[in-house]
């Protein structure tokens, strides 16, 4: 019987840490090659991980919750068969010790991954966040625990000065958070080991000096540094003014990237508001037609089709910037990218070779495009390679706004809200349906002449959707 260890892959390309969302398996659970065991967030999405070997999972390294660094050890299999499965495990060690162990050899992966060959030297974590009601955007604070009792007489001495402190690395881990030094813990457990009461029951202790005087103090024991961190308020006032939400994952790097674009690429906002009700009838009519039955037709779709048929007509738009080789690179493909609003962030998926698709293969693609990303499983490589993006804020009711290039990107279209309004047509105001189209372009790559008619032959094209055979 032997013990193998699977690392946290690099999921990506460079990526260099993970969050583990969940757990699918558990100590003592069979497992077998390629059965998924957890479910992983990247920087880019969230994915879910299989192991490459059987066996039975002898530990689960590091808990639900955790970010981890690409090359640790989160779970370890009790590999072989018959009796030897049922031996008494080999000890690994936690993940502070593997730290300061030599470097183990190269551990192989899954196939299409890679392990980033960087340090996996663990980074302080901060305390969890507090729950985030994600419906209505609003947040609500964490109760804090209760702090339990520190035991009236310590079963266990304490450590001996120069002894590694025996514990689990669930229980490492909180004491990283509540900022304690386990050596300084009295140990309760079995055989001298910290258990997590003991270290919250240290936290406690550390915090006592610091209460007000028993006499005036409230019967309910003091909160933790675990539970939401808030600022002192004085008597009366609510004691949590402020909730804070660690930025991480598809935030953090959306965040990164929207900075990191704001600042490179010089940005150009037009506008043009137009009449968009023959398009919208036009969108009733396929809705009816038996040709597209089962195709979610929607005016979104009509609005991609009209960006791939004005890219046609200007060719040019549909390039990015190449700082290295100062270069204009013109792409002869359209990777279409439609910004998704998750529970995780904004992510930006992209239809690959979207400028070859009919309208029922658009159709097709839109639609499993939007389900994978309201599900979360929208993969790195599903997000990688964009050429020009739609981003539609008129769902939101709307009417535009100025929307930031997504990284590496020419061109991003914000859709305003479609409203009933009084607008001239035909010599009469009549209620016509109207939007207003919002275009952001590099202005390295595109001019302002170049720009003006490219967002001009996209509003043609909704104006008059016949455009969209005519000029094809």
């Amino acid at each position: 019987m032997t013990i193998r260890e699977f690392k946290m892959p690099d999921v990506g390309e460079g990526l260099t840490e993970a969050e583990i969302l969940k757990w699918y398996v558990q100590p003592g659970d069979t497992v077998t090659d390629g059965q998924v065991v957890c479910e992983v967030e990247t920087a880019k999405a969230a994915v879910e991980l299989p192991i490459p070997f059987d066996g039975v999972v002898h530990a689960l390294l590091f808990e639900e919750g955790t970010t981890v660094d690409v090359g640790q050890v989160i779970i370890s299999v009790q590999t072989g068969s018959g009796e030897a499965a049922e031996a008494p495990a080999q000890e690994i060690p936690a993940p502070a010790e593997a730290e300061e162990a030599a470097p183990a050899a190269r551990q192989p992966v899954l196939v299409g991954y890679g392990v980033s060959e960087a340090s996996t030297k663990r980074r302080p974590r901060k305390a969890p966040a507090p729950a985030v009601a994600a419906q209505n955007g609003t947040t609500a604070p964490v109760a804090a625990p209760a702090v339990p009792a520190a035991p009236a007489a310590p079963a266990v001495p304490a450590q001996p000065t120069g002894e590694r402190p025996l514990a689990k690395p669930p229980v490492r881990k909180l004491a990283k958070d509540l900022g304690i030094d386990l050596a300084s813990v009295v140990p309760t457990g079995d055989g001298g080991v910290v258990t997590r009461e003991d270290v919250h029951a240290a936290a406690a202790a550390a915090i006592a000096p610091q209460a007000v005087p028993a006499a005036a103090a409230p019967a309910a024991p003091a909160p933790v540094a675990e539970a939401v961190a808030v600022s002192a308020a004085p008597a009366g006032e609510p004691s949590a003014r402020e909730t804070r939400i660690p930025v991480k994952g598809v935030r953090k790097v959306s965040a990164q990237a929207m900075v990191a674009s704001a600042f490179t690429a010089p940005h150009v906002t037009e506008f043009v508001t137009f009449d968009v009700t023959r398009t919208m009838k036009l969108v009733q009519e396929l809705k009816d037609d038996p040709d597209l039955a089962g195709l979610r037709i929607n005016p979104l779709l009509l609005i991609a089709k009209a960006v791939l048929v004005a890219i046609r007509r200007n060719p040019d738009v549909n390039a990015s910037w190449d700082e290295a080789a100062q270069e204009i690179v013109l792409k002869h493909y359209v990777n279409l990218g439609i910004a998704a609003a998750t529970p995780r962030g904004l992510i930006v998926p992209n239809i690959k070779d979207a400028h070859a698709k009919t309208l029922g293969e658009l159709s097709e693609s839109l639609s499993s495009l939007v389900a994978t990303a309201r599900d979360g499983k929208t993969s790195p490589a599903d997000m990688q390679n964009g050429t020009i993006t739609i981003t539609n804020v008129g769902v939101f009711g709307v009417d535009t706004g100025t929307p930031i290039l997504n990284p590496g990107e020419s061109a991003i279209l914000a859709v305003g809200a479609i409203k009933l309004q009084p607008w001239v047509h035909k010599g009469k105001v009549k209620p016509r349906q109207v939007t207003t189209l919002a275009l952001s372009f590099d202005h390295r790559l595109i001019d302002g002449e170049l720009g003006s008619k490219f967002l001009a032959d996209i509003a043609a094209v909704l104006e008059h959707p016949r455009r969209l055979i005519t000029w094809s």
